[in-house]
Parts: structure tokens; sequence; C-alpha cells
């Protein structure tokens, strides 16, 4: 499972990151982070507020940092 976290690498950006990779630990699953900062490839990938979360190819969180249990249960 591949976790993009889009913005500017703000405390927020970071803090989405972690709670999206204390997500997958607490599931056990395969996975690997992605921090985009570029502004180019954050508007190519139709994001519109940061940090944002995408996982594989879907936005699931944008212009907010959510909880770990919230990712969590998004992912299963």
């Amino acid at each position: 499972m591949k976790f993009s976290i889009y913005g500017s690498g703000c405390a927020k950006c970071q803090a989405l990151a972690k709670n999206a990779e204390a997500a997958a630990q607490a599931l056990d699953l395969d996975y690997e982070i992605e921090k985009i900062t570029d502004t180019n490839q954050i508007i190519d990938a139709g994001i519109m507020r940061t940090p944002a979360l995408m996982v594989d190819d879907d936005i699931l969180v944008e212009g907010k940092v959510i909880t770990p249990d919230a990712i969590r249960l998004m992912l299963s």
C-alpha cells in the first residue's frame, strides 16, 4: 500500500504522515510513505488543500490532519 502525503512539509503535514504510519502499523499493513512537496505535483494530483493524504490512487483527506483511528477506519 502506498501512502502519499501532499504539502509543504509543515508541522501539519508531518503530523498527518505520522498518523498514517500509525494507522498502517495498527492494521499490520505492508506500506510505504512518500512525501510530496512540489507544488506542480500537488496540483497535478488534483489536491486543492494541504495537507492531504492519498492512499494508492484515492484521495482520503484534504486540508486537515485526522487521527490514526480515523485513518484506520478508512483503510479497513
